[in-house]
C-alpha cells in the first residue's frame, strides 16, 4: 500500500507540473494556489479510499467527493454548511460560474486577471484531470495514458494563446509526466524483486540497469528534439503588429501574424512598417460621411515610467447591440450617423480592426470579434484583421468649444479620473504644465494652451531624424529639443494633460488617404499616426492632434482643435477629404511655405523611431577583422611555439672563474663548459619542432618509432634529392636519440639551423595548398588542439564515474535493498 499511496502522490504532483502551461494565460498566480489546494484534497481521498481497500468505483467516488467539496471551500456560494458542505444553492452558484465563464472566455484577452468564472473552470478541469491521471496511473497501471488528459491541459494555452506558448511550462510538464513513468517503473521492479539487465545476469534493485538508462536517455533527448526543433523550424514573417510586450522598438515592416491586443506594444509594433521606403495599401474605406475624421483601431492609456503602454482589453461580441452614443449627446455637441466598409488587405495583420469611433452597428463579423465601449475598439483573440471586409454603423460627434468650455470637471472618485490621469512625477513637466494652465479655469482652456504650445511660432519643428519614445526621459528630451514625430507629439501633450488633472491617452490609427474616387479612400503605411484623446465630464473622448498638420498627410483639424499653425482657418471643400480647419494635404511638405519640412513617411514609436540609418559598412568590416583575427590565432600560437623552442638553442654555455691567488697579473681564466640538461631540453625541443614540421607538411609521423628510424625515414622517403637537408635530418635524430638514452647528450650542434635547412626542403616539395595550410591553419596546432578536448573529455568522464560510483552508495534504493536484506 505504501508504494500504491506514493505513485497516487506522485500522480497528483505531475498533474500539477502538466498545469504549468496556464501560467501563459494568466496574470497571477491564484489558480496555482486553487488548484494545488483542490489536487491535494483529490490525493488525499484517494489515499484514505486505498487505506480502506475501497474498489476502484470506490476510489473514483471519494475523489469526486474530495473535489467538490474543494470547489464549495475555494468558490462559496454563501449557502454551504459549515464552510465546505454544499447545497443546492452551491450547485446553483457553480452553474453561474460555469454559464459566466463562457462569456468572459470571449471577453478576456491572455494574460486573464483574477475572475472568479474563469478561476473556477480552470480549478474545476485540472481538478478533473487528476482523477483521471490517478484512475489511470494507480487504479488501472497504465501511466502511460495519463499523458493524454495531461496534454489536455496543455492544448487550453495552445488553443487560446495568440503567440506561441513558452517552452519552459511545457518542460515542466513533461518532467511530471516523465517522473510518473519513472516512480510506476520502480514500483514495479520493486514489486518483482530483481531486473533483467540485457547483459544475462541480473542486478539488484539499487544497481543501475543499462536498459533503464537507455530509456531516460531517450526520454531527455525526446523532450530536448521537442522542445528545440521548433525553434529550428522558421515561422511566419513578423507583421504590423508582431512586436508585442515590452518591445525594442525596431519592427520588421514585413506583414505577418499579429499578437494578443492586450500584449501589442503599438508604439513598437508600428515603428518597422511605416519606416519602409516602399508604399503599400493597408485599407480601403468607403465613407457616406463627406469629410471623415481619423480611421482608429488600438489605444494606450496606462502611463508608466517607461512610456504608455496598452492595457488589456474588454468587451462583448462586435455583432451584438453596440452603445448608443447619442444618448449622451449634450447642448453644443452635434451628432450624424454614416456608414462605412472597410477592406483589410493582406498587408495588415493584426488582432484589431480600424474603425471610425463610436461605432453602434457592426456587420459581417463573427462572435469572435468583441468591441471595447471604454477604449473604442474592435479586437479579437482569436483572429486577425487580414482579407476581412465589414461594414459598420457610427456617429461622428463635433464639439463646439463653446460646449468643451462648459463641461464639468470631473469628481474625484470618478473611475476614469483615477485612471486615465496617472503620470510619473518628472520635474521639468511639472512645471512646464504649471505655466501653461496658470490662470486658466476650466478644463477645455487648460487642454488648449497645452496644445496650443506645440507649435511652430514656440520653436517646435517636425524631424524624422530623431530618436524618439514615451517614457519620462524621452518626453523631457522632446521638450528640450522641440524637435519630434508624430509619436512624441502624441505622447507628449497627453501626458502634459494627464498632469494637468484631465484624463488623456493616445491613440492610433489612419489619418485620411488619397480618395480613389467617390467615397472611397485608400490608405497607406504612409497614412498611419498618432495623436491625443482627451476626456471632457458630460461629453466623452475629444481627439486633439498636435502634430504639425502641414508635416502629415492627410491631416485633419477641427472647431475645437485648429491648426496653430495657420493664420487662418479653411473654408471645408464640398465632397473633398478636409473638415472645416483642415490642411489641405496637397499643400502639405511639399509646398512653399513648408518646403524645409519632412514629410510623415513613417511613425517612429516607442524608442524605435525613424532615424537615419547607420552605415552597415563599419560593422561588416569590424566583423572581417574580427573573423581574420579569429583564423590568425592558430599561425600564431604555431609562430610562438617556434620562436620559444628557438630560444632554447644558444649554444655553449661559458663559465667564468676568478683567478687563484698565484695567477700573474690577477688575470681571470674563462672556461666553456656545457649544462648537460640544458643540451638535452634543446635536444627535445628541436625534434618536437621537427615533429610538427612533418605534419604540418603532410608527412606521417610514427610515433613509436626511435628517433633514428624516424629520420632515415624521413630521408629514404622525401629527403633524397636534397644531402643537406638530409644531413640536418640525421644530425636532428641522433641529438634527440643521444639525448634520450646516452649518458652524454650530443653539444655543440647547430640544432636550429638544421632545421630551418629541413623545414626548407620539406616546403619546397609540398603544393600550394599545403604550404598555405602550414602557414594559415598549422595542421599541428589544430591536432594539438584536438588531442587536448580528447583528453579534456575523458577526465571529464573518469570524473563522472567516480562520482557517480560514489552516489550510488547511499542510493535510496541500495539503502532500501540492504535494509530489507536485513
Amino acid at each position: 500500500m505504501t508504494a500504491t499511496r506514493n505513485l497516487g502522490f506522485v500522480a497528483a504532483a505531475a498533474t500539477l507540473l502538466a498545469a504549468a502551461p496556464l501560467s501563459a494565460i494568466f496574470q497571477r498566480w491564484t489558480w496555482l494556489v486553487q488548484a494545488a489546494i483542490v489536487v491535494a484534497v483529490v490525493a488525499g481521498a484517494a489515499a484514505l479510499s486505498r487505506l480502506v481497500r475501497a474498489p476502484l468505483w470506490g476510489q473514483v467516488l471519494a475523489m469526486l467527493a474530495g473535489l467538490l467539496l474543494a470547489l464549495t471551500w475555494i468558490f462559496p456560494g454563501g449557502t454551504e454548511l459549515l464552510a465546505f458542505l454544499p447545497t443546492p444553492g452551491t450547485f446553483a452558484h457553480f452553474g453561474e460560474l460555469f454559464g459566466a465563464s463562457v462569456q468572459d472566455m470571449r471577453s478576456y484577452g491572455v494574460k486573464v486577471p483574477d475572475v472568479d468564472s474563469l478561476l473556477f473552470l480552470t480549478v474545476l478541469g485540472i481538478g478533473g484531470v487528476a482523477v483521471v491521471v490517478d484512475v489511470l496511473a494507480v487504479g488501472l497501471r497504465r501511466p502511460a495514458l495519463a499523458g493524454l488528459p495531461m496534454l489536455a491541459i496543455y492544448s487550453v494555452p495552445v488553443a487560446v494563446y495568440v503567440d506561441s506558448v513558452p517552452a519552459t511550462p511545457f518542460v515542466v510538464g513533461a518532467c511530471g509526466y516523465l517522473w510518473l513513468l519513472v516512480t510506476d517503473n520502480v514500483d514495479r521492479v520493486r514489486r518483482f524483486g530483481r531486473r533483467f539487465t540485457g547483459e544475462g545476469r541480473d542486478v539488484d534493485v539499487w544497481e543501475a540497469s543499462p536498459l533503464a538508462a537507455a530509456g531516460r536517455r531517450l526520454a531527455v533527448v525526446g523532450v530536448a528534439l521537442a522542445v528545440a526543433l521548433p525553434l529550428a523550424v522558421p515561422g511566419m514573417t513578423g507583421g504590423l503588429m508582431d512586436a508585442v510586450g515590452s518591445g525594442t522598438g525596431n519592427g520588421t515592416g514585413r506583414p505577418g501574424q499579429g499578437g494578443s491586443p492586450g500584449r501589442i506594444d503599438l508604439f513598437a509594433a508600428l515603428s518597422g512598417q511605416l519606416n519602409q521606403s516602399e508604399v503599400a495599401d493597408l485599407v480601403k474605406v468607403t465613407t457616406t460621411e463627406p469629410a471623415p475624421f481619423y480611421l482608429r483601431f488600438g489605444v494606450a492609456d496606462e502611463l508608466r515610467p517607461d512610456g504608455f503602454r496598452v492595457r488589456v482589453p474588454t468587451g462583448r461580441p462586435a455583432n451584438r447591440t453596440l452603445p448608443d452614443p447619442t444618448e449622451r449627446a449634450g447642448r453644443g455637441v452635434k451628432q450624424e450617423r454614416y456608414r462605412a466598409t472597410v477592406e483589410v488587405t493582406k498587408n495588415l495583420n493584426m488582432p484589431l480592426l480600424p474603425v471610425y469611433a463610436e461605432p453602434v452597428k457592426a456587420e459581417d463579423l463573427s462572435g469572435s470579434w468583441l468591441y471595447d465601449p471604454n477604449l473604442q475598439i474592435l479586437f479579437s483573440n482569436r483572429e486577425n484583421s487580414r482579407g476581412k471586409r465589414y461594414s459598420f454603423d457610427y456617429v461622428r460627434s463635433t464639439y463646439s468649444p463653446a460646449a468643451l468650455r462648459a463641461a464639468p470637471s470631473l469628481s474625484a472618485d470618478d473611475p476614469v479620473l483615477r485612471q486615465q490621469t496617472v503620470a510619473p512625477v518628472v520635474r521639468e513637466v511639472d512645471k512646464l504644465v504649471d505655466q501653461l494652465v496658470e490662470g486658466k479655469q476650466n478644463d477645455y482652456d487648460k487642454v488648449r494652451a497645452i496644445y496650443g504650445y506645440f507649435s511652430v511660432e514656440n520653436g517646435f519643428t517636425y524631424s524624422l531624424s530623431t530618436k524618439g519614445g514615451t517614457s519620462g526621459d524621452d518626453i523631457t528630451n522632446f521638450l528640450a529639443t522641440k524637435v519630434g514625430f508624430c509619436q512624441q507629439y502624441a505622447a507628449a501633450m497627453a501626458w502634459l494633460v494627464r498632469r494637468a488633472g484631465i484624463p488623456a491617452r493616445v491613440a492610433f490609427g489612419f489619418t485620411n488617404g488619397s480618395n480613389s474616387g467617390g467615397a472611397t479612400y485608400v490608405l497607406t503605411n504612409r497614412n498611419l499616426h498618432a495623436w491625443t484623446e482627451v476626456f471632457f465630464g458630460g461629453i466623452g473622448w475629444v481627439p486633439f492632434d498636435a502634430t504639425p498638420a502641414a508635416s502629415v498627410q492627410g491631416s485633419i483639424r477641427s472647431a475645437w482643435a485648429p491648426d496653430t499653425d495657420s493664420p487662418e482657418e479653411a473654408a471645408p471643400v464640398p465632397g473633398g477629404t478636409a473638415a472645416p480647419g483642415t490642411v489641405d494635404p496637397s499643400a502639405g511638405p511639399d509646398g512653399p511655405d513648408r518646403a524645409d519640412k519632412e514629410t510623415d513617411a513613417g511613425l517612429s514609436l516607442d524608442g524605435g523611431g525613424p532615424t537615419r540609418q547607420a552605415p552597415a559598412w563599419p560593422w561588416w568590416t569590424a566583423g572581417a577583422f574580427v573573423l581574420l583575427a579569429l583564423l590568425a590565432v592558430p599561425a600564431l600560437l604555431r609562430r610562438a611555439l617556434r620562436r620559444r623552442r628557438r630560444a632554447r638553442a644558444h649554444g655553449p654555455t661559458a663559465t667564468v672563474l676568478d683567478a687563484g691567488p698565484g695567477s700573474p697579473g690577477g688575470a681571470r681564466e674563462v672556461m666553456v663548459g656545457v649544462d648537460a640538461d640544458r643540451a638535452r631540453a634543446d635536444a627535445h625541443a628541436a625534434w618536437d619542432e621537427l615533429l610538427d614540421t612533418l605534419v604540418d607538411f603532410r608527412v606521417p609521423v610514427d610515433r613509436t618509432e626511435t628517433p633514428r628510424a624516424t629520420a632515415d625515414r624521413l630521408v629514404r622517403d622525401t629527403l633524397t634529392e636534397d644531402a643537406s637537408a638530409a644531413t640536418a635530418a640525421r644530425l636532428l635524430g641522433r641529438a634527440e636519440e643521444r639525448a634520450r638514452y646516452a649518458r652524454d647528450p650530443l653539444t655543440g650542434e647547430a640544432l636550429h639551423p638544421a632545421l630551418r635547412t629541413v623545414r626548407g626542403a620539406l616546403a619546397a616539395r609540398a603544393d600550394r595548398r599545403t604550404r598555405l595550410l602550414a602557414a594559415v591553419l598549422p595542421p599541428s596546432v589544430l591536432l594539438r588542439w584536438r588531442r587536448a578536448i580528447a583528453d579534456t573529455s575523458a577526465r571529464l568522464v573518469a570524473t563522472g564515474g567516480q562520482v557517480r560510483h560514489r552516489l550510488l552508495r547511499w542510493s535510496p534504493r541500495r539503502l532500501l535493498a540492504g535494509r530489507l536484506a536485513r
